[in-house]
């Protein structure tokens, strides 16, 4: 399908981006960064297990949120090759991450790298949420997760293909074991832990499609995605709604995006003005326009009925 004029526009954008940013400094990193991006999701893994095991489910979710995000972090960066570890580090902490977060990475890294090629295009399995509603992004996050596994496993090589499979094999004997403890151990601190983790992340796998598909690439008509510059928002996400920078260079580990994005900020600042979440501001307005809505509604009916009468007749 030939690019209509606005997606040739887009792309001349970004290649004049492109060219003109100065990025390479960016793709170095320290050793402490490089410990930082390996040790990151784990303290958190911990300290959610402990939360559960106290039966402090509350906390235990808030930590097993930031190990959620940290782990996509540590993953995402993973399949671009930029946590500054070698590949054969970097393919062992895919396995184990895919068995923490119960979902098969390397399946999904060849569909991540395909979306890369193709951002938003006929073939962009990833992407296809992006032109949803959100709530079909919401409810479709199983079946979009499958969908993503069988491009993945296709367009694998035959290596990543092999460990695809041994985390998908590995994945069911967790998921057997912990159906084995529900049964006889469910009483005991580890089966209460086992079982409280499972739940935990097959909620949040089925939770990535609206978050980090929909939340940064729907309704991007000017740019290729939206971005986000509240310190708080980057901070508990661990930079990864720096999405529109992530796009335009790849190759940029996710420690120096907020320093790509003020770069970006000063020579395109065209390309950044699509944020993640909308500004209070904006939230007020449209509260206020839906407001004005039903108000007008019920203002041109005819006041001769009950308005609740009519609206369940």
């Amino acid at each position: 399908m030939k690019p209509n004029n606005t997606q040739s526009q887009t792309e001349q954008k970004v290649k004049d981006v492109v060219r003109s940013i100065v990025w390479q400094d960016l793709r170095q990193l320290t050793g402490r960064q490089i410990a930082y991006n390996i040790i990151l999701p784990y303290p958190f893994l911990l300290l959610s297990w402990w939360f559960a095991s106290q039966s402090w489910y509350v906390l235990a979710c808030g930590a097993s949120y930031l190990f959620f995000a940290a782990a996509f972090r540590q993953a995402h960066d993973g399949y671009h090759h930029s946590l500054g570890a070698g590949r054969r580090l970097t393919t062992a902490i895919l396995l184990l991450l895919s068995v923490l977060l119960m979902t098969s990475l390397h399946s999904i890294r060849a569909t991540h790298m395909a979306h890369h090629r193709d951002l938003l295009g006929d073939h962009d399995v990833e992407g296809r949420l992006a032109k949803a509603s959100w709530q079909q992004a919401l409810l479709g996050g199983i079946t979009y997760r499958l969908a993503i596994y069988r491009q993945g496993l296709r367009l694998s090589s035959r290596r990543y293909r092999m460990l695809a499979w041994l985390e998908f094999g590995l994945i069911a004997l967790v998921i057997m074991g912990a159906l084995i403890m529900s049964v006889f151990a469910a009483s005991t601190v580890l089966g209460q832990v086992v079982l409280y983790h499972l739940v935990v992340m097959m909620l949040a796998n089925a939770s990535v499609g609206i978050i980090a598909v929909w939340g940064v690439h729907h309704d991007c008509d000017e740019t290729i995605a939206r971005t986000e510059r509240n310190p708080l928002v980057n901070l508990l996400t661990f930079n990864l709604l720096y999405h529109v920078e992530h796009h335009l260079f790849p190759a940029i580990p996710s420690n120096h995006l907020p320093t790509l994005a003020k770069r970006l900020d000063t020579a395109a600042p065209h390309l950044t003005n699509a944020p993640v979440l909308p500004s209070r501001a904006t939230v007020i307005k449209r509260m206020k326009h839906r407001w004005n809505a039903i108000k007008d509604k019920y203002k041109n009916s005819d006041d001769s009925e009950c308005p609740i009468r009519k609206r369940f007749a």
